[in-house]
């Protein structure tokens, strides 16, 4: 499928001001993005582009942004993941994640393999890696669990590896579920069932352990939602944001019953974890 990736210069350039963007974006078709240092790369179908929509959203911001478009013809993103962007990671002295193109790399207790494609959760971004830390310190053996904003499934696999009984994954972006269910028969994890969605999806389901990494505002929003499906005991460990939101996470957290039993942080990027009743 051919995408229409959208270089995206904000005025000014915050945490807060990509939030907004990014996530006005997504209402409007955007599946999936990417930071660099200066900008936000933006990424839509190729038939649902509309320069004049974007300008329109340009001017009802109250910020400034610039952006440029460049067509992107269907490719062989191992190809492009491999030269650019994926090196074999390892996490904790205990987790590897590599391609399935990767031929030098150190052994681990826990092998994942990943196959490259526009979802996000390659391990290499700090909240991936992050959450991976949390996921190797807690007990899942047995329990049931849900990767909220699953991107390639990374996290959802480490989870059934780690013995989880049974795990659910969900993104709303189409090659996140595409992504996380190839993702899951490569690594032979047979108990992880992949949904397209949002967190409308979530009604009579309970888990022992929410894993969501996705963006401060959609956390917000959405903390009520995981709550209401979180079991009596249950743990739910948030990041996609920055140390300056935490605050701002943890006061919703805590409005919605939760209590905060721990954070991590690297590079400004935070994971937080919290309980529902005693963990």
């Amino acid at each position: 499928m051919d995408y229409i990736q959208v270089t995206i210069t904000l005025s000014p350039d915050n945490e807060e001001n990509r939030e907004i963007l990014t996530a006005m974006l997504g209402t409007i078709g955007y599946e999936s993005f990417t930071e660099e240092s200066e900008s936000i790369n933006a990424y839509i179908v190729n038939n649902d582009f509309d320069e004049k929509q974007l300008s329109v959203l340009a001017d009802e911001m109250q910020f400034s942004f610039t952006f440029e478009s460049e067509f992107i013809a269907d490719k062989n993103w191992n190809e492009v993941w491999e030269k650019n962007y994926f090196k074999p990671l390892m996490v904790s002295g205990q987790c590897l994640v590599r391609a399935p193109f990767h031929t030098d790399y150190p052994q681990a207790k826990y092998e994942i393999v990943i196959e490259p494609n526009m979802a996000f959760g390659t391990g290499n971004h700090e909240t991936t890696s992050l959450m991976i830390e949390y996921i190797l310190e807690k007990s899942v053996e047995g329990k049931t669990v849900l990767d909220m904003g699953c991107g390639t499934g990374i996290l959802a696999i480490l989870a059934s590896m780690k013995g989880a009984e049974a795990v659910t994954a969900i993104d709303i972006d189409k090659w996140s579920y595409e992504g996380a269910s190839e993702n899951s028969t490569i690594n032979k994890c047979s108990n992880i069932q992949v949904f397209q969605g949002d967190a409308s999806l979530l009604t009579n389901q309970k888990f022992d352990v929410i894993f969501a990494n996705i963006q401060k505002n959609v956390l917000l929003s959405d903390m009520e939602a995981y709550f209401s499906v979180l079991s009596d005991k249950g743990l739910i460990v948030m990041s996609g944001f920055y140390e300056n939101d935490l605050f701002d996470i943890t006061q919703k957290a805590i409005e919605t019953g939760l209590k905060a039993i721990g954070n991590k942080t690297k590079n400004k990027w935070v994971a937080a974890a919290y309980a529902k009743n005693d963990w």
